[in-house]
């Protein structure tokens, strides 16, 4: 599978000078399958760039999968243009949870006074699919739900296919077990031996003394998960708001040194919203 990132940053978008390197959209993850269908994670703002691309390719059929509700992870919906076209197949997913349906979900991005266009008047043609505890599989990915730990609820992912895996937990507070989340131990198993994966980082541990129950978990907890679960490849994301290039460099290096400090074997980066990974 190849993995490409549009959007990585938490929160809010933002831009300038101080977010060149890492980018400024917000959550979304494209993954192409062994036969090139293709899903995305969430509709950050980044989506918008991912559906300019679609559209000069000419696809018209991919899934979308959300992990949760808040504005962040589905605020670029009404910017991807595909769904204006009428040759567009949407497939969606994720878990009502906390709202009454994926439809009511990304709808309200449309809803008025807040913009200008119906959810009703697009073209695509969308389905949902729930998708809150099983398995399901997607031609030859396998994909794998957890619940993350973060206020009104949402879902991570493991993504499986031949033989090699990826996991995705953004908004995932490890520190602190909120309604319907899980315990530092379960993630750890969830996470075991996994090839890649990419996590909430958006806290130090002073920003944290502030912030602690709103959902996001700490750098240094998120690399003690990875060191824990044996993974191969760890990803820093959803990045703060006010986190500089040479500000996340700088947790980056933090990063590496305890790694080199503990003696194990971990890749570790930061995503960009430029980030490609072929696995």
């Amino acid at each position: 599978m190849k993995i490409r990132c549009w959007g990585a940053r938490g929160s809010i978008p933002v831009s300038g000078g101080d977010y060149v390197t890492y980018g400024g959209d917000t959550t979304c993850i494209e993954i192409r399958t062994r036969e090139d269908e293709i899903i995305v994670i969430d509709a950050g703002s980044g989506i918008r760039r991912l559906g300019n691309l679609l559209i000069q390719e000419k696809r018209d059929h991919f899934f979308m999968i959300f992990t949760h509700a808040h504005w962040d992870h589905i605020l670029g919906f009404p910017f991807f243009k595909p769904v204006y076209r009428k040759d567009t197949s949407i497939q969606m997913f994720g878990c009502s949870a906390a709202q009454e349906s994926i439809q009511a979900m990304i709808s309200r991005t449309m809803e008025a006074p807040y913009f200008p266009v119906n959810f009703q008047d697009l073209q695509a043609d969308i389905s949902y699919h729930n998708a809150c505890e099983d398995d399901f599989s997607i031609e030859s990915l396998t994909i794998t739900p957890i619940p993350i730990s973060h206020p009104n609820q949402g879902f991570g992912y493991k993504f499986t296919e031949d033989g090699r895996s990826f996991v995705f937990l953004t908004d995932n507070e490890l520190t602190f077990q909120h309604p319907g989340g899980l315990a530092f131990a379960d993630y750890v198993a969830f996470c075991r031996g996994t090839d890649l994966l990419i996590h909430d980082a958006e806290f130090t541990e002073e920003e944290y003394r502030s912030t602690r129950t709103w959902g996001h978990t700490v750098y240094k907890d998120a690399l003690q998960l990875a060191l824990e679960a044996g993974v191969k490849t760890f990803g820093l994301f959803h990045h703060n708001q006010e986190r500089t290039d040479s500000a996340l460099e700088g947790l980056l290096e933090n990063c590496r040194q305890i790694i080199a400090e503990r003696g194990v074997k971990l890749e570790c980066f930061a995503l960009t919203q430029q980030t490609e990974i072929q696995m």
